[in-house]
């Protein structure tokens, strides 16, 4: 465990309701666990730890992303959607590879939906050249494969053209 980890799981644990997991296992199903921490809890807390964790580089970010989205737990896997989301002008052609682990996993639309629009979107958009070739290509399998990972390159391609234009 990180210590921007800890620090993102004890915040999201003490910010937790009862109550509020209750209705979010409830509502979302899918076998995901919740601490009950509130959206404007899990940005917060992302906020909180970047201004805590100054250094986190790229490789810092994305494996601190893997580390939140380990367990199966909503709030730590909004939290990781929320870093990357902070940090999407940092990542490369090559998060795809993690990113597609992440949409498969990610059980519910309120995880991959965002991760669609608001983190490969945006990557896809600075990609020129060969690497964006090659994002095609993958989005390209994702589409062909069905199911969520083709309603993530659906919306992930649709984001990244709106925001040209």
């Amino acid at each position: 465990m990180s210590d921007p980890g800890d620090f993102i799981r004890s915040a999201l644990e003490y910010e937790g309701d009862v109550w509020r997991a209750q209705d979010v296992r409830e509502r979302l199903g899918a076998g995901l666990d919740s601490t009950g921490a509130s959206v404007g809890a899990v940005r917060g807390t992302v906020r909180d730890a970047l201004r805590k964790f100054r250094s986190l580089e790229h490789d810092d970010v994305t494996a601190l992303s893997s580390e939140l989205w380990e367990p199966a737990v909503f709030e730590p896997r909004l939290a990781a959607v929320v870093l990357l989301q902070s940090r999407a002008e940092w990542l490369r052609g090559s998060d795809l590879t993690r990113l597609e682990g992440f949409v498969r996993d990610s059980r519910v639309d309120e995880l991959s939906d965002p991760l669609a629009r608001d983190v490969v979107a945006p990557m896809l958009a600075g990609l020129r050249g060969a690497a964006l070739t090659r994002a095609d290509a993958v989005l390209d399998r994702w589409e062909a494969e069905g199911g969520r990972l083709a309603r993530a390159a659906s919306l992930a391609r649709a984001s990244a053209r709106s925001e040209h234009g």
